[in-house]
């Protein structure tokens, strides 16, 4: 094909490549060819045309309308490469990342809903109980405050610790709580829980309550019927060879016998293994510790100086024993312990129908008064062979420290309580009571 003309196609494809004022130029056919092999945009195909257009008078457009369209198109091109030159440059948005964040914030959700609420129905549950219900409750020996108050709340008495040790001091009664077995009820409040630990254990089920001036053979049936232990199996354990290597006191200690020892108290065995055994060494420590409160060495160097008497620690709780027996209040005690010791200072039997009471185990005759038994006062002269009762402190207390007084005799009933020096003062103060 001749260079100097060109076809519609050739013309089409001059006018796109053509940078000229001056007219349209002829493309060889090597770089038609090259040029072609390179596909065009839309947009290089639509200015190409637009031109093509322009050069034949296509349409009758003018040529300047040609030139604002070729304008136009090559501002549209402008922007479109760089719009894809800015998209090339960014990073394409991380989906997967989304969505894995996504899922493991799902997960994470889930774990918060899920987990607390297996936890809290796997967790044991905190049981509610009613007031007013009745509980046993043990206070062991040398519980301290923090000890107490838990013992208190996992038994429901309190529901919390700083209203008990609120209270505690408000009732000043850190070092007054004692041990023991309680009957508490569920829901009580602090005021009533302290002062009830103040009093001391009120609950009945495993408390042993001894009366004054009790012998051990009716010390051995309280036992049985308050604590379920065996009154044989009792007396059988009451020896005092069973623990003599124990108790120093019990040495020297006649018939190997424990009588006067079982000290009188209210005993709680709350939280302990009841037995004869541990019943009677829980008196015995009590004994000793009533004992201890004592000073028997200047007691009885004072009885020594007052009544030149020599008498041991056993005599002196035989002494307390017939006190204990014979008086009938308060005020008797010290009298009646000056009688005895004035008659023992001079030589005399003591005369005391109590002592030969502990033979019959109850009311004494004129014909008891004749029987040969070493317990008889009226017939032996001295001191029993043995405590005739467990005494009182108070009593042991008025055998150290006796009235000082020349009383012989003493007439005591439920009315009259006289105390004479003489035989027929003595016998005036009955005929008054018998006889008005």
């Amino acid at each position: 094909m001749p260079t100097g003309q060109d076809s519609p196609r050739s013309g089409r494809r001059a006018a796109h490549f053509s940078n000229s004022s001056e007219g349209t130029k002829a493309v060889s056919p090597a770089s038609s060819t090259k040029r072609t092999a390179t596909p065009r945009s839309a947009t290089e195909r639509t200015t190409a045309r637009a031109a093509n257009r322009t050069a034949n008078g296509s349409n009758h457009m003018s040529e300047r309308t040609a030139r604002a369209t070729q304008r136009a198109a090559a501002a549209r091109q402008r922007r479109s490469q760089k719009n894809a030159k800015g998209n090339a440059n960014k990073r394409p948005f991380p989906f997967a990342a989304v969505l894995a964040l996504v899922a493991v914030l799902a997960v994470v959700g889930i774990g918060f809903l899920v987990v607390p609420h297996l936890f809290q129905n796997n967790a044991p549950k905190q049981e509610e109980y009613p007031a007013g219900e009745e509980v046993i409750v043990t206070i062991p020996d040398g519980a301290g405050g923090a000890q107490i108050a838990q013992i208190l709340i996992e038994n429901h008495v309190l529901s919390d610790e700083s209203s008990f040790y609120q209270e505690a001091q408000k009732q000043n009664a850190d070092a007054n709580m004692k041990s023991g077995t309680y009957q508490f009820v569920t829901g009580a409040t602090a005021s009533e829980v302290v002062r009830q630990l103040v009093v001391g254990p009120n609950a009945t089920q495993y408390q042993l309550k001894l009366a004054e001036g009790l012998t051990v053979t009716k010390t051995a049936a309280a036992v049985e019927e308050q604590l379920g232990v065996s009154g044989d199996e009792f007396i059988e354990q009451a020896k005092a060879s069973n623990y003599e290597n124990d108790y120093a006191f019990l040495q020297g200690v006649s018939d190997d016998s424990l009588e006067g020892y079982l000290f009188a108290k209210t005993y709680d065995f709350g939280g302990k293994d009841i037995n004869a055994d541990t019943v009677i060494r829980t008196m015995l420590d009590q004994y000793q510790t009533e004992v201890d409160s004592l000073d028997m060495d200047a007691a009885r160097d004072t009885l020594r100086e007052r009544f030149n008497i020599d008498i041991t620690d056993y005599g002196i709780l035989k002494v307390a024993s017939i006190i204990e027996k014979e008086a009938v209040t308060e005020e008797d005690r010290p009298l009646v312990a000056s009688v005895i010791y004035n008659r023992l200072s001079l030589g005399m039997y003591i005369q005391s129908d109590a002592t030969m009471m502990y033979v019959t185990g109850g009311e004494v005759t004129a014909d008891d008064l004749q029987t040969d038994s070493p317990y008889n006062t009226y017939k032996n002269a001295g001191l029993t062979p043995t405590p005739i009762c467990s005494p009182s402190l108070a009593s042991i207390q008025a055998a150290l420290d006796p009235a000082e007084t020349k009383y012989l005799y003493f007439f005591i009933n439920d009315k009259v309580h006289t105390f004479s020096e003489t035989y027929e003062e003595h016998q005036q103060a009955i005929n008054e009571s018998l006889y008005g």
